[in-house]
C-alpha cells in the first residue's frame, strides 16, 4: 500500500522557519509527520540551501502541483496575505500564531479554507508545553475566584508583529483554554516611546462573572517570563507546577497534529472546538485593541 505523501514548502526562515525545515527533514519515526515531504523553502533573502533544503521562488511554490501544503513562518504582518495566496492556489496551510492581525481577516480566511476543502492549521505550541499541560491538570475542576497572568518580554517591532493583543495572543489562548469563554470588561495601554516600553492591561470576566487580568509588558532587557496568580475556592496557585521535559519538540508536536489533520485523523468535534477557540481569541484581541485605542473619554 502506497501511503499518501504531502509535498510541503516553508515560507519564511526566521527562528520558527528554521525549526520547521529541520523537523520536516527529520520527521519522528512512525509518526504522521512521515507523510510530509519538504520540497524547499521560500525567503526574500538569498540562501541557496539550508540543511539540504533548496530555496525556491514564491511563484514556483504556488504553482507546483507537487506542493500540497505551506508552512508559513513569516512576520505576523504578512500572515494574512500569504495564507490567502496559498489557499487560493489550492494548498493546505499551517501558520504560526496569530493567523492574522484582524478578526475580520481571520474569519474570511477560515471561510475560504472551508470552501476550498483545505486544512488551515494555526500553530499553538503554547498549549503543547509540559509547563502548560501540568498547569491545566492543576486548574481542572477548580472554581476560580480571581486570577492574573502577567507576561514580560523583550521589545517587539509593532509594525511587523501587530498590536500586543495579537502578538501576545498565546496568553489569551491560555486563559480561554483554562477558564472557558471570557468577556472583556476594559483594557488600557501605556506606552513610553522614548523608553521602548509598553504595558497592556486587560480585564476580563469569566462566564461566572469572576475577574481575570492579563498584563502584557515589554521593554528593553525584560526577561521573557510568565507569572501567574490564580485564586480558587480551594486556595491560590502562584507558581507553575513542576513539569517534566518533553522528549518531543514543540514544533514537531505541532507538525504531527497538522499531518494528522491532512490524513483525516482528527475528529470533527476536536476541529470544531479548535476553530471556535482560535477565532474567539482573535475576536477578543480585536475588542482589546479597540478599548486600548479609544480616545480618552472626556466627561464634561
Amino acid at each position: 500500500q502506497i501511503s499518501k505523501m504531502f509535498g510541503t514548502v516553508v515560507v519564511g526562515v526566521g527562528i520558527a522557519g528554521l525549526a520547521r525545515i529541520r523537523d520536516l527533514m527529520n520527521p519522528m519515526p512512525s509518526s504522521p509527520s512521515e507523510h510530509l515531504k519538504l520540497f524547499g523553502f521560500v525567503s526574500r533573502r538569498s540562501f541557496g540551501n539550508i540543511h539540504e533544503a533548496k530555496q525556491i521562488s514564491l511563484e514556483d511554490a504556488l504553482r507546483n502541483k507537487d506542493i500540497h501544503a505551506a508552512f508559513i513562518s513569516t512576520e505576523n504582518r504578512s500572515h494574512e496575505e500569504t495564507i490567502r495566496m496559498f489557499l487560493e492556489a489550492g494548498k493546505h496551510v499551517l501558520v504560526e500564531y496569530p493567523m492574522a492581525l484582524s478578526a475580520k481577516a481571520a474569519h474570511e480566511l477560515w471561510e475560504m479554507a472551508e470552501q476550498k476543502g483545505k486544512v488551515l492549521h494555526v500553530e499553538h505550541i503554547e498549549l503543547l508545553t509540559e509547563e502548560y499541560k501540568q498547569l491545566k491538570k492543576e486548574v481542572v475542576g477548580k472554581e476560580l475566584v480571581k486570577g492574573t497572568l502577567h507576561f514580560t518580554g523583550h521589545v517587539l517591532d509593532e509594525d511587523k508583529s501587530g498590536f500586543p493583543a495579537f502578538s501576545g495572543i498565546a496568553r489569551l489562548t491560555w486563559l480561554i483554554d483554562l477558564f472557558g469563554d471570557l468577556t472583556v470588561t476594559s483594557a488600557t495601554r501605556e506606552k513610553q516611546k522614548d523608553k521602548d516600553y509598553s504595558r497592556m492591561t486587560v480585564y476580563f470576566q469569566t462566564a461566572n462573572k469572576k475577574p481575570l487580568t492579563w498584563i502584557e509588558e515589554r521593554g528593553p532587557g525584560m526577561r521573557r517570563e510568565k507569572k501567574i496568580n490564580f485564586c480558587f475556592t480551594s486556595g491560590c496557585l502562584e507558581n507553575f507546577p513542576e513539569a517534566p521535559r518533553s522528549s518531543v519538540g514543540l514544533f514537531m508536536q505541532d507538525q504531527n497534529l497538522f499531518a494528522k489533520k491532512l490524513l483525516g485523523q482528527v475528529s470533527k468535534e476536536e476541529l470544531a472546538a479548535e476553530k471556535w477557540r482560535i477565532l474567539r481569541c482573535l475576536d477578543l484581541a480585536e475588542v482589546i485593541q479597540q478599548y486600548c485605542e479609544e480616545p480618552e473619554k472626556i466627561y464634561s
